[in-house]
């Protein structure tokens, strides 16, 4: 018998003392054949990354089991025109004057500031809300001008001249404003002579009525079998303090907080698909057979602020002055006494300075009513608070601030957001009567047999799923949803 030849090896020594490859039983380079300090623990590099904590603070979240959410919210309780003209000439005695957007049909331009209290006749139309033997004032909006009067209605207006009312002078002058200037008319009562009829018609109550569609959001997280079973030598630890040396734990935690922060995202975000949009044209999941509808979007709570509330442009307001247009605008709306205002880092540094420069906004001049005037429960939820008027308190919001989200975007920038606190009075439909909501909430899709405010399920075959031969193991995610956003004339956007 004799030795193979092959598979050889060589008894030669090298000529020189060099570590080479052949020298070693394995593949490690040199400088690895000593076992290295490492840190078994992952380093958290950008802290706590989750950004949703909005909607968690300042609303709350109800069922719903339809695709459509409606309410009202209550119309001016008194009457107001803008723009009005009158193409008398100063000095008459009677004036003819034309109200304007009355014409159309109910439901347009709801909002409006001329379209506050508007009555419907047999048409369809609306008519302007003045009656006979109502009494007007008459204000010229003309910059600088001083001149008004003082009238009473002599004549309505009828299906014919929805928007014309004949308004006679009380004054001897007669009409102060010179023809086509364009004023505003409010009634502040009526006159009527000894022994004659009442008043003629009646104004309804104009409730504004508003809908929300829910949206359907997805996530998934996928890891193979052998994955799964593959043991790492770094310490991983999830944001709720779960750690562990797979790798997967860590992504399936990542992957479930960052679907968490997209149902916040989503519902501050979400804008309604309009006719003829690529979106809207998208006929998703046909060819998986899926219902091939298209998709509707939904009115997130920065669309629906920036279209029905208040929104200060042009940088954040720097100076005491300019925080007091923001609070005579609130004067006009629903004098909401407390506010919370959340702020990127600018704007609460815009803020600070602002109140630093008032001597009179110290420790005696700090406000924490929302929180029972306990200001370490305030200061522990991150607000501080002030009063100018009404009470605001003052909230640094992580999402302006992540650069990875709304922090440093330059186009359609975001700096504040300014949310009534408390509820509102709306009326509920399926309980038929008015009820206190919450000016920001969430309703999701709910009923006796399927909960999808949060559902999350695996499949596959690894994990200790048995649901197919994949193998793999997937964690679905699933929240269908909608942001109601009610009262949103008393919210403020602040963008550059």
């Amino acid at each position: 018998m004799a030795v193979n030849l092959t598979p050889g090896f060589d008894l030669q020594p090298s000529a020189q003392q060099v570590p080479v490859s052949t020298n070693y039983i394995t593949n490690f380079d040199f400088l690895n054949q000593y076992l290295p300090d490492t840190y078994e623990k992952e380093f958290e590099r950008y802290g706590n990354r989750t950004i949703a904590s909005f909607l968690r603070m300042v609303g709350a979240e109800m069922p719903s089991n339809s695709d459509l959410i409606k309410w009202a919210e209550q119309g001016r309780l008194h009457v107001k025109y803008q723009n009005v003209a009158s193409a008398g000439a100063a000095g008459a005695r009677t004036g003819v004057w034309t109200i304007p957007g009355v014409g159309a049909a109910p439901g347009v331009a709801p909002n409006s500031p001329t379209n506050f209290n508007p009555q419907l006749n047999a048409n369809g139309q609306n008519l302007a809300a003045l009656r006979v033997g109502q009494t007007v004032m008459i204000s010229d909006n003309t910059p600088g001008s001083s001149l008004s009067n003082k009238g009473i209605v002599t004549v309505a207006p009828t299906s014919a001249n929805p928007g014309d009312i004949t308004i006679a002078y009380y004054e001897a002058g007669g009409q102060a404003m010179i023809a086509g200037a364009l004023c505003d008319i409010f009634i502040y009562g009526s006159e009527f002579n000894k022994g004659t009829l009442g008043m003629q018609g009646s104004n309804e109550s104009d409730d504004l009525i508003f809908d929300n569609k829910p949206i359907i959001i997805k996530d998934k997280y996928s890891v193979s079998g052998s994955d799964m079973a593959q043991i790492g030598w770094i310490e991983v630890t999830g944001e709720d303090g779960v750690s562990g040396y797979l790798w997967y734990l860590k992504s399936e935690h990542d992957t479930r907080l960052r679907f968490e922060d997209y149902l916040e995202t989503a519902m501050l975000e979400a804008v309604p698909a309009a006719a003829g949009s690529g979106a809207g044209d998208f006929l998703q999941g046909t060819a998986a057979g899926g219902s091939g509808a298209n998709l509707n979007g939904s009115d997130g709570v920065f669309f629906v602020v920036q279209n029905r509330g208040n929104v200060w442009g042009g940088g954040n307001p720097q100076v005491l002055g300019q925080f007091d247009s923001i609070i005579q605008r609130l004067d006009k709306q629903g004098s909401i006494e407390e506010n919370v205002i959340f702020v990127n880092r600018e704007f609460s540094f815009d803020i600070d300075d602002m109140l630093a420069a008032q001597n009179s906004y110290g420790a005696g001049g700090t406000s924490y009513g929302l929180f029972d005037n306990d200001k370490d429960m305030a200061l522990n939820l991150g607000f501080t608070g002030f009063r100018r008027g009404y009470d605001f308190y003052k909230s640094d919001w992580k999402y302006l601030n992540d650069p990875t989200m709304r922090g440093d975007v330059v186009g359609g920038a975001i700096n504040g957001l300014l949310v009534p606190a408390g509820s509102t009075t709306v009326y509920d439909q399926i309980l038929g009567k008015n009820a206190k909501r919450p000016f920001l909430h969430v309703r999701y899709r709910a009923s006796e047999t399927e909960d999808r405010r949060y559902k999350t399920w695996i499949t596959g075959s690894a994990g200790g799923a048995r649901t197919s031969d994949l193998d793999a193991m997937e964690v679905n995610f699933l929240s269908e949803r909608a942001v109601c956003t009610l009262g949103a004339n008393n919210f403020f956007l602040f963008q550059d």
